[in-house]
């Protein structure tokens, strides 16, 4: 199983100048249940500095270059809160937390999945779900279910290991499909992208990706592509999710600075990840297709 970048390289940015859903989102499915947060942990907070653990190869999410939508959200946080951005990265993989957070390298992880354990979970800043990614001008571009028969005999690209793949086969689909890996060296190898080259060149039929990356990456595509959330599954596992910053446990007063960054800047928030593609939904399943 081939690993990302280099652990534990900070890079320090300019004051302000101006990801784990990465987790989930290591393309995956690694959900974890909550813990309960001590409130006698001490507040371990830098108050000078907004201090990230990132990914240093994981678009859309984040990049060494900053070019992620986690990127532009953790820029935006230091500069509403006053703070010199700092990144430490390393690769989201097994020991992540317990390298970062846990380690107190920093003290903000963007893009855990709400309930992920072990970390103290703020509210969430936006909510999206897997998604089935189909040719614009195809016959299966108004597919909006797994259950739907036209899907019957296609050949159906998925993440191996990932929440969709029970779904696949549950409804008869994982014979034909294409499994595509879950953890890779991101700096040589993206399944996501190679899944949409696959459909664009006509390889295979439909894919299934995490919102955030299918919805970046079938918006650089070459050929017009629908993006469509997989809301109507029946039972488990979900395929939505709502995505919160991670913290230490305890630190229940950065919780609070947090979440009242969150509901003040709520509309940049869903501008930038509108900018990059993703899906947003709103607490009933319904699109958010603009900032308030």
């Amino acid at each position: 199983m081939a690993i990302m970048a280099q652990p534990g390289k900070t890079h320090r940015s300019a004051p302000v100048k101006g990801r784990s859903a990465a987790a989930l989102l290591m393309l995956g499915g690694l959900l974890c249940f909550p813990t309960l947060a001590s409130s006698q942990v001490s507040d371990l907070v830098n108050r000078s500095t907004l201090r990230v653990c990132a990914d240093p190869a994981n678009m859309p999410f984040t990049d060494e270059e900053g070019q992620g939508f986690e990127n532009k959200i953790a820029d935006l946080m230091a500069e509403k809160l006053g703070l010199t951005l700092d990144y430490t990265w390393f690769p989201q993989a097994t020991g992540f937390y317990r390298m970062t957070l846990g380690a107190k390298r920093c003290d903000v992880v963007l893009g855990y999945v709400a309930g992920g354990d072990p970390v103290l979970n703020t509210n969430p800043y936006y909510r999206s779900a897997w998604v089935l990614i189909t040719k614009k001008d195809g016959d299966l571009t108004d597919v909006d279910t797994l259950e739907d028969p036209r899907l019957k005999g296609r050949r159906i690209g998925v993440v191996a290991g990932s929440p969709p793949g029970d779904l696949l086969t549950r409804n008869g689909l994982m014979p034909l499909a294409r499994p595509y890996a879950l953890m890779v060296d991101r700096r040589f190898e993206s399944p996501a992208e190679k899944m949409i080259a696959d459909l664009d060149n006509g390889e295979i039929d439909a894919g299934i990706l995490w919102g955030p990356i299918g919805g970046y990456y079938a918006k650089k595509s070459d050929i017009p592509l629908s993006v469509t959330p997989l809301l109507k599954e029946k039972g488990d596992p979900s395929l939505v999710y709502r995505i919160t910053f991670g913290i230490r446990p305890g630190e229940l007063n950065w919780k609070h600075q947090l979440n009242a960054f969150i509901k003040d800047e709520q509309g940049a928030i869903n501008r930038i990840l509108l900018d990059y593609g993703v899906p947003l939904l709103d607490g009933q399943d319904r699109p958010v297709e603009q900032a308030p």
